[in-house]
């Protein structure tokens, strides 16, 4: 038997689908229900991607895409975030404000690489592209290194059709090594990062960098 599609699905907003202007409650049902609404975002999109994964694979004998690594900001994050956004603690400024409750990295091996999942996923059907900033070309003052984007991704729930915002960062595997490294330091530990070892991370970087370079001209 075949199903009939909901009459008037149309494209909405999170905070049009729901009651959005009180405060936050991560033990309530409505935050439940935006963060199921990201998590199938996450899902679209990772999906998306896995599709070029292996088509790249099959049909090019190219490994375009390492790996995909995906996730959920935790509540307490986002309170911490929101806190210093200086932002009212109400689902409306969370939804409109924080761009990075879903997050998706895709990890590629060689720089050039990073350039071409862009361009893919820009021409993915739907999909938008809302925010975009080249770390690569030009890298934070950490040498961090990377490229971010925030998507508005569109999703199908039973009766209506939603757009989601999912930052993505995609980098190479030498670049996701050294972010991973510089985040624990700078991250976990009880005690501050000493500045003569923030240096020696920046020429890490610079060091990884021309790696990346190496590498690629080698292919």
């Amino acid at each position: 038997m075949e199903r009939k599609k909901p009459k008037g699905n149309q494209l909405i907003k999170i905070e049009n689908l729901l009651s959005t202007n009180e405060n936050v409650d991560v033990n309530s049902k409505t935050f439940k229900k935006i963060m199921f609404i990201y998590s199938v975002g996450i899902k679209e999109i990772q999906t998306k991607l896995e599709i070029i994964q292996k088509e790249s694979k099959i049909f090019y004998e190219y490994d375009l895409i390492d790996h995909i690594n995906t996730r959920i900001k935790s509540p307490e994050s986002i309170k911490k975030k929101m806190q210093s956004k200086d932002l009212e603690f109400t689902y409306n400024d969370m939804i409109k404000n924080i761009n990075d409750i879903a997050g998706i990295r895709v990890i590629c091996p060689l720089k050039k690489d990073i350039y071409s999942i862009r361009n893919m996923i820009e021409d993915l059907p739907g999909i938008e592209i809302q925010k975009e900033k080249d770390y690569v070309v030009n890298p934070k003052k950490s040498g961090y290194s990377s490229y971010h984007m925030i998507l508005n991704v569109p999703i199908a729930l039973s009766k209506n059709i939603m757009y989601v915002k999912v930052e993505m960062q995609i980098r190479t595997m030498a670049m996701d090594f050294w972010a991973s490294l510089e985040h624990t330091m700078k991250y976990k530990p009880k005690q501050e990062i000493s500045k003569q070892a923030s240096k020696e991370l920046v020429s890490y970087a610079k060091i990884i960098n021309k790696l990346d370079n190496k590498i690629m001209a080698l292919k």
